[in-house]
């Protein structure tokens, strides 16, 4: 499958560029405040890790924008403010030398005080991320439309126009919403409206299982059609599972490549404990940093055809299974060991040692 993505324009997001035909990245929110350092740069390390792009840390007050600079300095990914209501925490953050901006100029106040916001940002080259959310409507759009995506992309337009107006184009867009059709609605009409690159999610999609599911359907949809520049999925779980969501995702539909778990369901005929097997396996891939297949299949009705196209495999017996490396046998291993046995011969081959943490 082919998709054809919309050409939006470049932005830069500190190293990385969003837009403009770059990959496609994915984004985390920390859970912690800024003010809690150590915390919060253990997050993000843990984000980085499993593949999370660029972050966003919530400024509520002028302590936590005032420690913005100090994570930035500790961490390798590209670091996001994000501001509501108090300008001044957006001046100090864009002091302490973040990445990009996330904020609401209508919520801002005084246009005197966007100005003086967007002046800054433009001298110092910091992209600003129109966040609309249908959870915070403006009134009267809330009153002529209704929480429409007609009303959501009417609410992004006025936000582009106040930078727009002071001369500042360096924009990234979101519209989101928790109904999965209003979000692929306003995100179309957006992707028609609009030229500059769109962050996709789903807002207050759930915990992992539910928000995991709306958001593959919503993000996935847009995708698939060649709309959006960068994602987040938004869960009430562990960020790091966000991140993991975010790249099966593109890898699902051939955005990004990485390590794909092929494992079948279990069945009647498993004499192992496939579920527990395939889910270490799972764990240990998202580590992995290039793209290969791996096969956890429970018994040898499919087992061994599925192993033969894997670049490794585990096919299961009674108790045992055998390891496939590049479609071939290789030896066999008891169950206890198998999970293990197969990683060592993964980073045997494609020299990656991360895999067991």
């Amino acid at each position: 499958m082919k998709i054809i993505r919309k050409k939006t324009r470049p932005v830069k997001v500190g190293s990385l560029t969003i837009g403009g035909g770059a990959p496609i990245s994915i984004q985390s929110m920390v859970t912690t405040p800024a003010r809690e350092v150590t915390a919060t740069v253990e997050q993000i390390q843990r984000l980085t890790e499993i593949g999370c792009d660029i972050v966003r840390v919530a400024c509520p007050t002028e302590d936590d924008a005032k420690l913005l600079g100090k994570i930035k300095s500790k961490i390798k990914i590209p670091l996001v403010a994000d501001i509501h209501f108090h300008y001044k925490l957006a001046l100090i953050a864009l002091d302490e030398g973040i990445d990009k901006l996330r904020l609401n100029p209508g919520n801002i106040g005084k246009k005197d005080q966007v100005a003086e916001i967007v002046r800054k940002a433009k001298r110092l080259k910091i992209p600003i991320r129109i966040g609309v959310n249908g959870g915070s409507l403006e009134k009267d759009l809330r009153e002529k439309y209704g929480p429409t995506p007609e009303a959501l992309v009417e609410s992004a337009g006025r936000h582009v126009r106040i930078l727009e107006e002071l001369d500042f184009e360096d924009i990234v867009i979101s519209i989101k919403t928790s109904d999965v059709g209003n979000m692929i609605a306003a995100y179309r009409l957006a992707s028609r409206k609009f030229d500059y690159p769109l962050h996709l999610g789903v807002t207050e999609a759930g915990t992992l299982m539910r928000g995991s599911v709306y958001n593959a359907v919503g993000i996935g949809t847009l995708l698939e059609e060649g709309i959006g520049d960068t994602l987040r999925v938004s869960l009430t779980a562990d960020p790091v599972e966000e991140v993991k969501v975010g790249k099966m995702i593109l890898e699902s539909l051939g955005l990004r490549k990485g390590p794909r778990v092929i494992s079948c369901p279990s069945c009647g005929r498993a004499e192992v404990d496939v579920i527990r097997i395939a889910e270490e396996v799972e764990r240990r891939a998202m580590k992995l940093k290039k793209p290969l297949t791996i096969s956890v299949l429970g018994c040898v009705v499919n087992g061994p055809g599925e192993a033969h196209e894997s670049d490794f495999g585990i096919t299961c017996g009674k108790g045992k299974g055998m390891i496939y490396v590049n479609g071939e046998q290789k030896r066999t291993v008891t169950a206890e060991h198998l999970v293990d046995e197969l990683f060592r011969e993964i980073e045997s081959a494609v020299g990656e040692k991360k895999s067991q943490s």
